[in-house]
């Protein structure tokens, strides 16, 4: 379920949508992910992958996300991506943070959403992240997977993602063979999610990877 953040709410003129003031938002890293980032099997949300990376860079980590859901797939009590923004169930913090961060993928792979379903929906996403933020950095994390082998359509929608982070002139960091380039396949609490000691391991490569790109908050030393 969405947890909407207690305080003023904005009617953004230019979105139409209101969102919420957050006076930190200039040094923020707004997260739109699913369970990845939000954390599963008794793994916190600030002690996942994502959100360790991020903070790692010097990002205040402000997570938009819900477990269960990708730029297509939904759950009972959570809308997609594109659709929790636009109906308003994801309120957006205020401004202009310093990045904007979309990560997922892996729910719509295991739902079977269609390459031409997540594609619409990520240009849906795109298009009203960048009206409400037309100043920010941007950067796709796609999905994390075994590689090709094993886990053929998880890595497939990781390629697709990239494409549509490439055509868009954003940044992206592909994960789609990260448990096996990285050895952490033994370190999985279940098939999907990892234990608190694979998150680690892989918000240290993605601290990297961000480097790489020079992508780092405020608040890095």
């Amino acid at each position: 379920m969405w947890d909407l953040p207690a305080g003023t709410r904005y009617l953004n003129p230019v979105s139409g949508r209101k969102e919420f003031i957050d006076p930190s938002i200039a040094r923020s890293a707004v997260l739109i992910g699913d369970s990845q980032s939000a954390g599963a099997q008794g793994v916190k949300g600030s002690d996942t992958w994502v959100e360790m990376g991020l903070a790692s860079r010097g990002y205040k980590v402000c997570f938009m996300g819900a477990g269960g859901t990708g730029f297509v797939a939904a759950t009972s009590i959570a809308a997609n991506y594109p659709d929790a923004v636009e109906s308003g169930k994801m309120v957006l913090p205020y401004g202009n943070p310093a990045l904007v961060v979309v990560q997922g993928g892996g729910n719509d792979a295991a739902q079977g959403k269609n390459d031409a379903l997540i594609l619409a929906n990520a240009a849906r996403l795109l298009r009203d992240l960048k009206t409400s933020y037309p100043t920010s950095k941007f950067l796709f994390i796609g999905t994390l997977a075994r590689g090709n082998q094993a886990d053929g359509r998880r890595t497939q929608v990781d390629a697709l993602l990239a494409g549509f982070a490439q055509r868009n002139g954003i940044e992206f960091i592909s994960a789609g063979d990260w448990l096996t380039r990285y050895g952490v396949t033994h370190k999985m609490a279940d098939g999907v999610h990892l234990t608190a000691s694979g998150h680690k391991d892989l918000s240290h490569v993605l601290a990297g990877k961000l480097k790489a790109l020079n992508l780092a908050g405020p608040r890095a030393g």
